[in-house]
């Protein structure tokens, strides 16, 4: 978290300076973690900007960083850093990703509301995900078998799950993979044996119940003084330094106003992030 709180303060700084302009049609591509900020965000700047017209798509964020390399978005929205891979194909066709920090997240683990587990360790949820453990019961619960739920391989969620509670190890195989977020919170709802991971602003969703980690609850709090363990930044990611139309977006969602929308959409604003951390 110090580190993406270093980032964080540099992208407080963004100014509307050189690269691609897309004027009037704006197009924004990339994560369903990003997108509840982007969409409150963009109707609000939409309405005070007449002229100007965003369209958001959200299928990932690897569809995000791919969309910025092809050039079919000035804006991709990630809920994970740019691989090095990703940076490698970006500058074989003259793209130069910058990075900007707009918001904090936590990733929760969340069950049908009707599982009486509340708490697992960041072990037990390895040990589900990889299926070395497939009741219930082991972790418990009622006796069942457990129904493993995750994001698809083109999330940024699913690659920072997989690297901070799976340790990098294989998700299970017979793992039910989801789209977004709000699949992932649309199946564990329906399915009593279920379980899957999304984003805080989704997991109070009807039907879920979010489980605390090594008895520690996913919170705007917890978030800010670093004891919840999977926390994480919000990224958008330009072409260079952003500019036109792009840039004023971009400073607006830095701006006071553009940060009450993440916390309205309950994700942790960056000047919040920074009083936490002193």
């Amino acid at each position: 978290m110090k580190r993406l709180l270093s980032t964080a303060l540099t992208a407080l700084a963004v100014l509307g300076l050189a690269a691609t302009s897309y004027a009037g049609d704006l197009p924004v591509k990339g994560s369903t973690t990003v997108q509840p900020i982007m969409q409150k965000a963009v109707e609000a700047f939409m309405a005070k900007n007449k002229g100007v017209s965003i369209s958001i798509s959200a299928s990932g964020s690897g569809d995000g960083a791919k969309a910025l390399i092809d050039g079919s978005t000035p804006l991709a929205m990630l809920s994970r850093e740019m691989k090095e891979s990703e940076f490698k194909q970006a500058k074989e066709k003259g793209v130069s990703p910058k990075q900007i920090v707009i918001a904090y997240d936590c990733i929760i683990p969340v069950v049908n509301s009707a599982n009486p587990v509340k708490n697992l360790t960041q072990a037990q949820l390895k040990d589900i995900y990889t299926g070395k453990v497939t009741d219930w019961k082991d972790v418990g619960g009622a006796p069942g078998q457990i129904v493993v739920v995750s994001r698809d391989s083109s999330s940024g969620t699913f690659e920072y799950w997989g690297e901070h509670v799976l340790k990098k190890e294989r998700v299970f195989a017979r793992a039910l993979m989801q789209a977004s977020n709000g699949a992932v919170a649309q199946t564990v709802s329906k399915n009593k044996s279920a379980i899957g991971y999304v984003g805080l602003a989704y997991a109070k969703a009807p039907g879920l119940k979010d489980l605390t980690v090594d008895g520690i609850m996913g919170s705007v709090e917890n978030t800010l003084n670093g004891s919840y363990p999977v926390s994480r930044g919000l990224y958008l990611y330009s072409n260079g330094e952003p500019s036109g139309d792009v840039a004023k977006l971009v400073n607006f969602i830095l701006s006071d106003a553009g940060q009450k929308i993440v916390a309205q959409v309950e994700y942790v604003p960056l000047k919040a992030a920074k009083k936490g951390k002193k």
